[in-house]
């Protein structure tokens, strides 16, 4: 049986969060990737490899070099998730200014 990384703690990294940042705009090789960080060619791997393994990136050979992509089926999951966190934490919010608003009607 595979395991998986969770993609939260994935994605819980900054490095890998200006990894994914810099995908969004366009596919990039690893040495490209490093060039905009200020560690070794190999730990950016290391991240690259985290990322494709919970599938936030793929991976395509071009000729001898290795393109990362953004996979955006996979980051539109995170964000659906995200959005239905960020309803329940809105209703909450609701529920507590409901609550708030009656002690103080009621302090009156």
């Amino acid at each position: 049986m595979e395991t998986r990384r969770d993609v939260f703690q994935a994605i819980a990294d900054p490095t890998r969060r200006a990894i994914i940042m810099l995908l969004a705009v366009s596919a990039m090789t690893p040495n490209a990737l490093a060039e905009h960080f200020n560690s070794s060619r190999q730990a950016v791997s290391k991240h690259l490899q985290v990322l494709t393994e919970c599938e936030v990136l793929t991976q395509e050979q071009k000729g001898r070099e290795i393109h990362y992509h953004l996979n955006s089926t996979k980051m539109k999951e995170i964000e659906k998730w995200l959005e239905q966190f960020k309803q329940l934490l809105s209703k909450r919010f609701d529920q507590l200014d409901d609550v708030l608003t009656k002690l103080k009607t009621n302090k009156k």
